[in-house]
C-alpha cells in the first residue's frame, strides 16, 4: 500500500500548503504535475490505447512507462469469479471464490450507515486480494418500478436513504484502496429497452430524486469513477450526455476521476470524446483508431485526449496496482468479510406481520419447512450480479443447524421452480421440479406431500418468493405475482396447520393479497448472502430480534404504483433490444461494425415519461392516499419501543430534533427511527411527506437513550426550474417522527 499512503500524505501536505483541507475530489489532483510530465512522454497511440478496453475486464496502461493496466471487478455484492480475457465464461480458477454479500435491497433494509461502510470495506478488501483496482458498483439507482429487473441490485425508492448508504459504501471501499465505479449514471430505472429507452423527466425530478445518491457519493465520498447508464436521458445517451457528464458531474460536482461506459454502451466517437466519456468498454471501434483519425482531420485535438488520460491517471496514482505475483495467492473470501455479510443479513430481515407465531416457541418439536426457496442457492443468476461463493448457508440448512437435538425438521419442495432466463445450453434431462411457465399451476402431488408434512408438524414455515432468474438484469418482470402456484399451496398449508409462518425470499416486492390472510406471520428474507440461512434462523428462533425496515413500498397491487397508475410503464411502442446481450449474439457478432450500428439504430426508440415526477414510492402512496400492503419503512420487532416527546429547533444551517427512545422488551433490539417532513403552508408543490433523516438505534432490554437527528438545511431545498438553481422555501415545517412512513409517533413544528 506504499503508493496509497504516499497519495494520502501528498494530499495532506498540499492541503496544508493551501491553508485548508482539500475536498474528496480535489485530492485526486495532487499528482497532476507528475501526471502531466508522464503524459508528455507518451505517444498519441499510447494515450488513445488507454481510452478503451484491453480485455473484457481491463483497460490498458503503458508498460514502458510503468503505468499498470486498470483492472475491473464485476459484481456489486461479491467479487465476481475470474472470467476468460474476452468474455464472461469462467476461467476455472481455484482461489477466486468470494464472499457473497446480501444484495442491494437487503443492505438498504438495514438502514445502517455503519453496515454500509463495513460492506464497502469488505468488498474493497477482497477486490485487492484479486488484484482489482475498480469495483463496478455500488449500483444506486432509485427503485421506480416494483417489477424492475435490478430492484434487488439497487438500494431504495428513497433518495435520502440511498444517498446515505451509497456514500458510506463508497468510503468503506475506497478506504481499503479500491476505487468504486458508482452506477448507473443516471435514471436507469428499468431493464425493458434499457439500451434504447429515452427517459424523459423534469429537471426538478432529476435533481431531487434520481441524482441524489450519486451526488453524495461523488462530492462527499470522493467516488473515483462513474459508469454512465445504457439509456438516454432527455434525448441523449448517458455515455455522451453533456448535461449529465460535463455540466453536472464535472462542472457542478467537481468530479476529477474518470468515466467508463457500461459494456456495449458507447455510441459514437465524437459524442463520447466531446461529452464526457473516458473509457469505452468493450472494444475500440469508437475510442480507438477513430480518435486518431479525427485528430488528423482536426475534428478533435490531442489536448482532449490528454485531459481524458489525465483523469484516468489520477485514479491510477490513487489506487496502488497489485503486482501479478501478489494477486490471487490466497482465497478471495475472507472470514472477516463473511462476518460482515452475516451482520448485514441479521439486520436486514424484515418482520412484516406477526400474530404470535414468531419467535419459534420452546414447545415446538417438529417443524415442516415447505418450498424450494428454502434450499435453492441465490449466489448465481442475475447476469452481472452473480458470485462464485466459497459457501452459502441456505435457509433450510440454517434452521436445521439451529434447531439442534430434540427438534425434527422435515422438508418438502411444495412447488416447482421456474428457471427463467437461461444462460448456456439447456440440460439434456428436464428436472421434474422445474416449471415450464412462471404461471404454471401448483402441482397436486407436490401440494399433497407438503400438506401431509404440515398436518404432522407443530409449526409450518413456508418459503415463497422469486429467484434471480425471474428478477434479473436485462429484463423486467411482467408482474409481481408469486410464481408457480405458491398462492394455492400456502392456502392449502394454512388449512392443514394454522401455526404457519411465511418467509419471502426475493429482491423486490411481491403481490401478497392472497398470501397475507393465509399467513399469521410473514418475513421478508431477501437474497441474503453467504450467511443468509444462519441469520434467518437466528431471527426465527428469537436469538436476535428482527430489525430490518422496508426500503421500498409493497403495493397492494401493481397497478397502484405510480408509474403504472400514470400509464407510464410499460411503454406500448415495442422493444428496443438489450445492448449487453446483443454483444454476445452470434448473428450480431458476425456483422461488421457499421452493420452492427445500423442494426442498433434500426431498433424501436421507446420512451419512458416520468410524469409522476417526484411522487416516487411512498411519496405517491401517501400523497394520493393509496393504501399499500406494507409501507415504506415498515418492520416489526419482538419488542415494542416507546418514543418520548420530541423537541425541535431550526437553526441557520440545520433542523435538529431530540427525543428519548425506550426498549420496552426483555431482549436487546434495534429500532430504526425515521424523520419525515411536511410543509402545511407551502406555495411550491411538494409530496405530503418526505424522509429527511433516520438512525438505527441499538437498545438493551429496558434501556432508554436520547436520540438526536439532524436535517441539513440544504436537504430542505427544492430545484427551482425558473432560476435553474437550488432554492429554499421559507415557512412552517411539520416534523413527523416515527417507526415507518405510516407509523408516526411524535410531531413538532418549526419555521425556516
Amino acid at each position: 500500500m506504499k503508493k496509497t499512503l504516499l497519495f494520502i500524505a501528498s494530499a495532506a501536505l498540499l492541503a496544508q500548503a493551501c491553508g485548508g483541507s482539500l475536498s474528496p475530489q480535489d485530492k485526486l489532483t495532487v499528482h497532476d504535475k507528475e501526471i502531466n510530465a508522464l503524459i508528455a512522454q507518451m505517444t498519441l497511440e499510447e494515450k488513445v490505447n488507454m481510452l478503451h478496453s484491453k480485455t473484457n475486464m481491463s483497460s490498458a496502461g503503458v508498460e514502458r512507462l510503468g503505468i499498470a493496466d486498470m483492472n475491473y471487478a464485476d459484481g456489486p455484492f461479491g467479487i465476481r469469479e475470474e472470467g476468460q480475457p474476452n468474455g464472461f465464461m469462467s476461467a476455472g480458477w481455484t482461489l477466486d471464490s468470494a464472499t457473497y454479500f446480501p444484495t442491494g435491497s437487503a443492505l438498504a433494509a438495514t438502514w445502517s450507515e455503519e453496515l454500509a461502510y463495513k460492506y464497502g470495506s469488505g468488498m474493497g478488501k477482497e477486490a485487492r486480494l484479486r488484484g482489482k483496482d475498480v469495483i463496478l458498483g455500488p449500483a444506486v439507482n432509485i427503485q421506480r418500478l416494483p417489477v424492475g429487473g435490478r430492484t434487488y441490485e439497487y438500494l431504495s425508492e428513497d433518495p435520502i436513504l440511498s444517498a446515505a448508504l451509497a456514500l458510506r459504501y463508497t468510503e468503506g471501499c475506497q478506504d481499503e484502496g479500491t476505487a468504486v465505479c458508482i452506477k448507473h449514471f443516471a435514471v436507469n430505472n428499468q431493464e425493458t429497452n434499457r439500451g434504447s429507452v429515452n427517459a424523459i423527466l423534469s429537471e426538478r425530478t432529476l435533481r431531487e430524486i434520481y441524482l441524489k445518491p450519486f451526488e453524495r457519493a461523488i462530492i462527499e465520498g470522493g467516488a473515483m469513477s462513474v459508469m454512465p447508464a445504457y439509456n438516454k436521458v432527455n434525448g441523449e445517451y448517458c455515455s455522451e450526455n453533456e448535461h449529465l457528464l460535463n455540466e453536472i458531474l464535472r462542472g457542478e460536482w467537481g468530479f476529477k476521476g474518470f468515466t467508463v461506459s457500461d459494456w456495449g454502451g458507447t455510441h459514437s466517437t465524437m459524442g463520447a470524446m466531446l461529452h464526457g466519456l473516458n473509457v469505452q468498454m468493450t472494444g475500440s471501434n469508437y475510442l480507438g483508431q477513430p480518435v486518431i483519425d479525427s485528430i488528423a482531420t482536426g475534428a478533435l485535438t490531442e489536448e482532449m485526449v490528454d485531459e481524458k488520460v489525465r483523469q484516468i491517471l489520477r485514479v491510477r496514482y490513487a489506487i496502488e496496482a497489485v503486482p501479478a505475483d501478489v494477486a490471487n495467492t490466497v482465497m478471495t473470501s475472507q472470514p472477516e468479510c463473511q462476518d460482515i455479510a452475516r451482520q448485514v443479513a441479521e439486520k436486514s430481515i424484515v418482520l412484516l406481520k406477526n400474530e404470535g407465531v414468531l419467535p419459534i416457541k420452546a414447545d415446538v418439536r417438529k417443524i415442516a419447512v415447505i418450498g424450494q426457496n428454502a434450499v435453492l442457492k441465490t449466489q448465481s443468476g442475475g447476469m452481472g450480479a452473480g458470485v462464485k461463493a466459497l459457501y452459502e448457508v441456505t435457509p433450510l440448512e440454517g434452521i436445521q443447524r439451529r434447531a439442534g437435538e430434540g427438534i425434527t425438521v422435515t422438508y418438502a419442495p411444495g412447488y416447482k421452480n421456474f428457471p427463467g432466463r437461461r444462460w448456456g445450453p439447456a440440460p439434456t434431462v428436464k428436472d421434474p421440479l422445474e416449471a415450464s411457465a412462471i404461471d404454471e399451476p401448483a402441482d397436486p402431488k407436490l401440494v399433497a406431500e407438503a400438506v401431509a408434512l404440515a398436518k404432522e408438524a407443530d409449526l409450518v414455515i413456508f418459503f415463497g418468493g422469486t429467484n434471480k432468474n425471474i428478477e434479473t438484469e436485462g429484463s423486467d418482470r411482467k408482474n409481481i405475482d408469486l410464481p408457480c402456484g405458491q398462492e394455492e399451496l400456502v392456502k392449502a398449508l394454512y388449512e392443514a396447520n394454522r401455526n404457519l409462518a411465511t418467509v419471502l425470499i426475493s429482491g423486490g416486492p411481491t403481490d401478497l393479497r392472497v398470501l397475507e390472510p393465509a399467513s399469521p406471520a410473514i418475513v421478508q428474507g431477501w437474497w441474503n448472502g453467504t450467511e443468509g440461512g444462519t441469520a434467518l434462523a437466528e431471527v426465527l428462533f428469537g436469538d436476535i430480534a428482527p430489525s430490518g425496515k422496508l426500503p421500498f413500498t409493497f403495493p397492494a397491487k401493481l397497478e397502484d404504483s405510480p408509474a403504472y397508475a400514470m400509464g407510464n410503464f410499460p411503454d406500448p411502442n415495442g422493444a428496443g433490444g438489450d445492448l449487453f446481450t446483443l454483444m454476445f449474439r452470434p448473428d450480431v457478432l458476425s456483422m461488421t461494425p457499421a452493420e452492427r450500428q445500423a442494426f442498433i439504430d434500426s431498433l424501436p426508440k421507446p420512451e419512458s415519461h416520468y410524469t409522476e415526477e417526484f411522487y416516487v414510492g411512498y411519496r405517491w402512496f401517501d400523497s394520493k392516499e393509496v393504501k399499500p400492503m406494507y409501507a415504506f419503512g415498515h418492520g416489526l420487532s419482538y419488542v415494542s419501543f416507546t418514543y418520548g416527546p420530541m423537541s425541535a429547533l431550526a437553526g441557520k444551517d440545520a433542523v435538529k430534533v431530540s427525543f428519548s427512545l425506550t426498549n420496552e422488551g426483555a431482549m436487546p433490539a434495534d429500532e430504526v427511527v425515521q424523520l419525515y417532513v411536511s410543509r402545511p403552508e407551502a406555495r411550491v408543490e411538494w409530496p405530503v411527506k418526505e424522509l429527511k433523516a433516520f438512525q438505527r438505534v441499538s437498545l438493551g432490554a429496558g434501556e432508554t437513550k436520547t436520540v438526536t437527528l439532524t436535517v441539513p438545511m440544504k436537504e430542505l431545498r427544492y430545484w427551482n426550474e425558473a432560476t435553474n438553481a437550488w432554492d429554499l422555501e421559507h415557512g412552517k415545517l411539520l416534523l413527523q417522527l416515527g417507526s415507518a412512513s405510516d407509523d408516526i409517533r411524535e410531531t413538532a413544528e418549526v419555521t425556516i
